[in-house]
């Protein structure tokens, strides 16, 4: 049985920030994370999950936060695909059906070409490989809506596994792994934390917690692992990182902003998390 999961959840370029500079902060602070028995990694958590499971220290990986833009490309979720998508999910009450609904939005909005999103995706892994951590990235079959965990047994490249998971509706377009169309693990829900079932100590770090219709709130998430006899802390923005993080999560000019906010942010994080994860 692994014993300590650190569970990475979505929250767009700026939540990938927040999330690293939580993460050195807390290294800093003799609270290392990154040495988990498991990583579950959602959207901007699966970039996330794979940096710090690449071997490149956490230092290196803050500082590539506060470089600026690097890649990036800026984006928004307009209010029309945010009103499709909301209408998708709670005029179904089967959660697959919903996750094809919105799927088919993703299908049919125009979007950058896949390979230049692809790219995007590529510079922001410093190894493309899959770690010996184990490591579980999460996705939706855009047609389907079936829910799927990849990870290195799976026969999917890391670099294709991790732009599925962050593969917004209505932003960026589906990704095509097998002839098959991929979206965002984030429409099943923000953080995924079930996937830790099974540990017996589990972090979470959530830039975005909630949940609506079909997508299962992180609450309720936890609530059913602590029920199973795990210990839990869940980690969300405080006022200044969601000041820091700003509306539009997409936004890559605060990711350094958000980066230094989530390190500022570790001293009191750790406070709430220490007694789970020691």
């Amino acid at each position: 049985m692994a014993s300590r999961a650190l569970v990475l959840g979505g929250g767009g370029v700026t939540g990938v920030a927040w999330e690293i500079g939580l993460l050195a902060g807390l290294a800093e602070g003799g609270m290392e994370l990154t040495d988990a028995d498991l990583v579950v990694g959602t959207s901007a958590g699966a970039v996330v999950g794979a940096q710090v499971t690449s071997g490149v220290p956490l230092p290196e990986l803050y500082a590539r936060q506060l470089a600026g833009y690097g890649g990036e490309l800026a984006a928004r979720l307009s209010r029309r695909s945010i009103a499709t998508m909301g209408w998708a999910a709670v005029r179904s009450r089967e959660p697959r059906t919903a996750r094809a609904r919105i799927g088919r939005l993703a299908l049919n909005t125009p979007t950058v070409p896949e390979a230049q999103r692809r790219a995007v995706i590529e510079s922001r892994l410093p190894v493309h490989d899959w770690p010996s951590t184990r490591l579980r990235v999460t996705a939706v079959d855009a047609e389907s809506g079936a829910f799927v965990v990849f990870d290195r047994d799976a026969g999917v490249t890391l670099v294709d596994a991790v732009a599925a998971s962050c593969a917004v509706p209505g932003v960026w377009p589906p990704v095509t792994i097998d002839g098959r169309r991929w979206i965002d693990g984030g429409m099943r829900s923000s953080a995924n934390a079930d996937l830790a079932q099974g540990c017996q100590r589990v972090v979470v770090l959530a830039p975005v917690s909630g949940g609506f219709g079909p997508i299962a709130r992180l609450a309720d998430q936890v609530a059913a692992l602590r029920a199973g006899g795990a210990q839990v802390s869940v980690v969300t923005p405080d006022r200044d990182s969601r000041r820091a993080i700003g509306r539009n999560m997409l936004d890559p000019a605060r990711r350094a902003v958000a980066a230094r906010a989530g390190h500022a942010q570790a001293p009191a994080a750790a406070a709430e998390i220490r007694d789970t994860w020691s």
